[in-house]
């Protein structure tokens, strides 16, 4: 694995915790709606990271061995409403309120976004650090070299 491979994989773990930020964000801002274009309430939303470029454990083995392994980093293999129940609150004055009065509101919980809005953060701080170690190593070679 070359240094630009290491640079290559914090890239798309950065790229990934910012699709995630952007749905975590989508998410909260998305808190009350109880009507979307469809006329539908709200439903939270989630993101699925998959290795990119995954290899069989033979092949890893193999690459100890002296065969050589790229590794590939991530990627987003989908984007997924979450299943979970709506939240229902009694409001008969709502617009959208059904023939009990009750409203159905998204699935969302702020607290939980938030707390995996941190939890994005700090992954993409962590690919950005190893990102410039990579880059760090880089130069101090160049430097090496004169």
């Amino acid at each position: 694995m070359g240094i630009f491979s290491g640079m290559d994989i914090s890239a798309t773990g950065m790229t990934a915790q910012r699709t995630r930020m952007d749905i975590i964000s989508e998410n909260i801002a998305n808190v009350n709606t109880t009507r979307d274009e469809d006329g539908n309430p709200y439903r939270r939303k989630t993101v699925v990271f998959e290795e990119q470029g995954s290899v069989p454990f033979d092949d890893v083995f193999n690459s100890k061995l002296g065969n050589g392994y790229a590794a590939g980093g991530v990627k987003i293999s989908q984007i997924v409403e979450d299943q979970s129940d709506l939240k229902l609150v009694y409001d008969p004055t709502h617009p959208d309120a059904n023939a009990d009065g009750y409203v159905s509101y998204p699935n969302v919980d702020t607290v939980t976004e938030m707390t995996n809005m941190i939890d994005s953060s700090r992954a993409y701080e962590a690919s950005t650090t190893a990102f410039n170690a990579c880059k760090s190593m880089a130069l101090k070679g160049l430097e090496l070299l004169n």
